[in-house]
């Protein structure tokens, strides 16, 4: 027993020196990094963290909370957790539980404000306990555009979510935020061969394979690095985005933002991993953001083609990565619902790929695996 404590007690120790390198670098610039023995000294059950959490809030003056109405708000693919709970004069508040080591919310309350201050709708921080994981934020609503999308709604939702997007691009500054730079990009691209090919699908590439694919993430890369830089939320999508009365849409799960790829958050919310439309009406909003962004002084390509193709070209990154992540959800945390998603992404990634002759490499690899396993699926 002793050596088994030992070993798990090692484990985790590796994970959060994991967690403390991957949280110091994305920081907002000039923010103070935690010491990694803050970061690794909370290691209580959600249980005894959900009561700490409603001990913290029947500790605040304003705004003043029924911590005994706690229910459970929406699930997240992260470590966080967030609660609904109602405020003494009769609205609802949202409280958020990020238990150290594996979560910080300092990023959360400075992105809120950094896009808040853009005009956009982002919750509001009311309240907050760094040290233990803790924050109170205004409501925006249990309506997703998930939930809302439909033949009759999307148009108007995904003119809102275009304009919302444009007016935050639009108000980008370098050294705001942490640089989606070339290291960043290819760690997310690497998560497709680890968690997809190899634990997923079970595939041991071959030398020229590997090589063959090390080819198509350059080229993706050279074009994602070339584009030009805005502020990037990074999980753009139906999910993250609330229909609103007002300062439609609410924008959620911002913490994560980057200063990167023009046409990354198009990508996340036209080529949604959630929900397809016709190529035909994404080709269409695409270029009614395109047209907005001219407007507003963004700096996109005049060539619409152009334009399209960086779309497609960062919208082939972010599907091989969502590959690699919905895989590692899976194999590695136990979340199985994110496997039925994996076909319509599989989809995005292969259309993309038949269309462009760099992508060939890819789309013969992907053939090839498919035509083993059903080899395999068939031997008996």
């Amino acid at each position: 027993m002793n050596g088994e404590k030992s070993v798990g007690s090692a484990a985790l120790a590796g994970e959060s020196l994991i967690i403390w390198e991957l949280t110091a670098r994305t920081l907002l610039p000039g923010t103070p990094v935690p010491s990694i023995d803050l970061l690794m000294s909370d290691s209580r059950s959600p249980d005894q963290r959900l009561a700490m959490l409603a001990d913290w809030l029947a500790t605040l003056d304003s705004p003043k909370t029924r911590p005994e109405s706690l229910r459970p708000a929406s699930a997240d693919a992260s470590f966080r957790r967030y609660f609904r709970i109602d405020a003494a004069d009769g609205s609802t508040l949202i409280a958020m539980d990020a238990p150290p080591p594996q979560e910080d919310v300092r990023p959360f309350v400075q992105v809120a404000e950094l896009f808040g201050a853009t005009g956009v709708t982002v919750p509001q921080v009311l309240a907050q306990d760094v040290e233990r994981g803790f924050l109170l934020l205004s409501d925006l609503g249990t309506t997703t555009y998930l939930n809302q999308l439909n033949a009759d709604t999307a148009h108007k939702l995904y003119i809102d979510a275009i304009d919302a997007l444009v007016l935050l691009q639009a108000q980008s500054k370098p050294g705001q935020l942490p640089v989606y730079d070339r290291e960043l990009l290819q760690r997310e691209l690497m998560l497709f061969p680890e968690w997809y090919l190899g634990k997923h699908l079970k595939a041991t590439l071959d030398d020229k394979q590997k090589a063959d694919l090390d080819k198509v993430f350059e080229i993706l890369l050279a074009n994602n690095l070339a584009q030009p830089q805005v502020y990037v939320h990074r999980d753009y999508h139906s999910r993250n985005l609330m229909v609103l009365d007002k300062g439609n849409p609410g924008i959620l799960d911002f913490q994560d933002a980057v200063y990167g790829p023009i046409t990354y958050d198009l990508v996340s919310l036209l080529r949604d991993a959630y929900i397809q439309w016709d190529e035909e009406m994404v080709l269409d909003w695409a270029i009614r953001y395109w047209e907005r962004a001219r407007r507003a002084g963004l700096p996109v390509s005049h060539d619409i083609d152009a334009f399209y193709r960086d779309f497609e070209f960062m919208g082939l990154q972010r599907h091989l990565k969502v590959l690699g992540i919905f895989a590692r959800l899976y194999h590695r945390d136990g979340k199985d619902g994110y496997l039925n998603d994996i076909p319509l992404v599989m989809a995005y990634t292969r259309k993309t790929a038949y269309r462009y002759k760099e992508f060939a490499p890819l789309v013969k690899l992907l053939d090839t695996l498919d035509e083993q396993r059903t080899s395999v699926g068939f031997t008996f």
